[in-house]
């Protein structure tokens, strides 16, 4: 018999409608047909915006896919998924009451199953639909709190991860005993390995070590943003980047090997390729590199915001923004060469 989650317990979600919105925190345990919280388990979760009731039009819906803790909670935020139709920052809050859709498919795939709608309110409310054995609600937004640990031993020549979510070491090969050379990230590890040339990123999803032909010895050449890792290859002059959502490298001929060439913001990734004058970024979402003519070697000039880039190029008298939600390079006429004065303006 096919499993379904038929409920959740919502601990809270918050919003505040005399402002635009930017993400809804919520929190959830995700409960199987027989009432038994799916644990430490990939779940599918489709969430969908309605207007003025539970039945109303969908203004808004995108889809998750979310690792359960040892009690079967989950996180997330709502306005930073995967978009399916319309656009969060284009909902009007201001008019009409708000519903939340909930869907869930307990293997982590898309067969999802009604949980139910709820009304959306502008102050944080709890909904109880089941207890806890042993546990407490607030116990359980504890336990989801989790670290990670990693260390190189010099005897076996191995790195060892230590991941909360199973309990477990998994060991790898390789490493180096130098202050520095274990990069952490949000779970997720990463180092270089000088004797097969090759860089090795730990998933916490997955439990598993991915490796990736190259890398540098040298401290800070692996940059990590929320989970990601990317680093520049001079033998292969290609910047690689460790999507941890795919559990893949994702590769993009061009780069620099000089500190700080390659940008991070929000797990995406920039860096400017002089060889071809061309300004790359790597969107999360998509997986992908994309391009866009000029851009400039200068130190600072790609400025990043919550996973966004822009830069001003000379030759075009141009300014152009990378969207992260479109996962498109946009032009404007005119800017400035000049250092710091592209302005961000970023939301809470």
């Amino acid at each position: 018999m096919k499993t379904l989650i038929s409920t959740l317990l919502l601990f809270f979600t918050t919003c505040i409608f005399a402002q635009v919105p930017q993400g809804i925190s919520y929190q959830a345990i995700a409960l199987n047909g027989s009432g038994n919280p799916v644990v430490s388990s990939y779940v599918g979760v489709r969430l969908s915006v309605l207007d003025n009731s539970a039945t109303g039009t969908v203004l808004y819906t995108e889809t998750h896919t979310k690792t359960t803790s040892p009690q079967g909670l989950f996180n997330l935020v709502i306005g930073q998924g995967t978009p399916t139709t319309g656009t969060f920052s284009t909902i009007n809050w201001g008019t009409n009451s708000k519903f939340l859709k909930v869907e869930m498919d307990a293997s982590g795939g898309t067969n999802y199953v009604l949980v139910g709608t709820t009304q959306l309110l502008s102050v944080p409310y709890a909904m109880t639909a089941g207890n806890l054995s042993g546990s407490s609600a607030n116990d359980s937004i504890e336990d989801n709190k989790y670290s990670n640990f990693a260390f190189y031993d010099s005897s076996t020549d191995a790195t060892y991860a230590f991941n909360q979510i199973t309990g477990t070491w998994v060991s790898q090969a390789g490493g180096s005993p130098t202050s520095g050379t274990i990069v952490s990230s949000n779970g997720n590890f990463a180092f270089y390995d000088s004797s097969t040339d090759k860089t090795y990123a730990f998933n916490k999803k997955t439990g598993t070590w991915v490796s990736q032909n190259g890398g540098s010895p040298t401290s800070s050449t692996i940059v990590s943003s929320n989970g990601n890792f990317a680093f520049y290859d001079s033998s292969t002059d290609s910047t690689y980047v460790f999507n941890q959502n795919t559990a893949t490298w994702v590769s993009q001929s061009g780069g620099s090997p000089t500190s700080g060439t390659i940008i991070s913001s929000n797990g995406n990734f920039a860096f400017y390729d002089s060889s071809t004058d061309k300004t790359y970024a790597f969107n999360k979402k998509t997986g992908t590199w994309i391009s866009q003519n000029g851009g400039s070697p200068t130190s600072g000039t790609i400025v990043s915001s919550n996973g966004n880039f822009a830069f001003y190029d000379s030759s075009a008298d141009t300014t152009y923004v990378f969207n992260k939600n479109t996962g498109a390079w946009i032009a404007q006429s005119g800017g400035s060469p000049t250092a710091n004065t592209i302005v961000i303006s970023s939301s809470n």
